[in-house]
């Protein structure tokens, strides 16, 4: 008979000369058939207690919540991750105020990965986050993006006060930090009253740039993240805003301090910054932040 049997019939039941086994059970006859039945659905929900507790950390969902530019960028780092990992990532993608609401909402995510840096903030100081600070995992750029031959003197943010352009789509700046770069690249540049009555406000920088795409918009400021998929690089061309015209768009993660998966969240942000990830993260329109 094996150690832990042992154990278990010396607490609960008793060893007579190793010979016969008697097990106590408080006023039950496991002779009787009823009782039997009745048990059932406690043995049923102790089994699967248990198969929950012997199943792998990692086989664990982790869930994003990402920045609407992310999402032409990470489904390769996603599948990369998952195929080395073994974990399974599932991502919501919004404006990073619709996300971060979420999160102080209690939505149960594990990483925010955030457009700038003062929303990530925000949970940071509710107290929710692990980190002290939000964790700056990549800089973006802002482009201006319109149908091919839409502007057959150039593509110019100039070029956008010209009487043949009628609506210019943008992220909502209060919600999308792209958007608020717009803005201010639109005050910079000395254009905000010739293109204030253009402008047509997007939820969010992937609403803009199908606003754009869609043809409800003659162009749009977005991300270069958006403007270099190939949907995106099919439908029309675009040309870099300067960037000295709007402050640095820095994008910031913070792990989320009740995260559900935190071992894989953590993984998954290490990764974005190794060399690999940020390759990645370079060939879709994301440089590594200056130190």
């Amino acid at each position: 008979m094996s150690n832990p049997v042992r154990k278990f019939l010396k607490r609960f039941g008793s060893l007579n000369d190793g010979s016969s086994t008697r097990i106590w059970v408080p006023q039950v006859s496991i002779l009787r058939p009823g009782i039997l039945r009745s048990l059932k659905p406690l043995l049923v929900l102790c089994a699967l207690l248990l198969s929950a507790l012997l199943l792998p950390a990692q086989t664990k969902t982790l869930r994003i919540a990402a920045a609407a530019d992310l999402q032409p960028v990470l489904p390769a780092l996603i599948h990369n991750f998952e195929k080395s990992s073994g974990a399974k990532v599932q991502v919501s993608y919004a404006s990073s105020a619709t996300l971060a609401t979420q999160i102080l909402n209690g939505a149960p995510y594990d990483l925010f990965l955030a457009a700038n840096l003062a929303f990530p903030q925000k949970v940071v100081a509710a107290n929710l986050a692990d980190e002290s600070a939000p964790i700056t995992y990549a800089q973006g750029s802002l482009v201006l993006w319109a149908h091919p031959g839409f502007f057959h003197h150039g593509l110019t943010m100039q070029s956008l006060a010209s009487p043949t352009v009628r609506r210019i789509a943008v992220a909502d700046p209060i919600h999308a930090p792209y958007g608020a770069a717009a803005m201010a690249a639109i005050q910079s540049l000395g254009l905000k009253a010739a293109l204030q009555p253009k402008l047509v406000f997007a939820e969010n920088i992937a609403q803009a740039a199908q606003f754009a795409q869609s043809g409800n918009a003659d162009c749009a400021l977005i991300s270069k993240t958006l403007a270099i998929a190939k949907t995106m690089q099919q439908a029309g061309r675009f040309v870099a805003v300067p960037v000295s015209a709007y402050p640095p768009i820095l994008q910031g993660a913070v792990i989320l301090r009740n995260a559900p998966n935190k071992p894989a969240a953590q993984d998954f942000l290490h990764y974005l910054q190794s060399p690999a990830g940020r390759n990645l993260l370079a060939s879709s329109g994301l440089v590594p932040p200056a130190r």
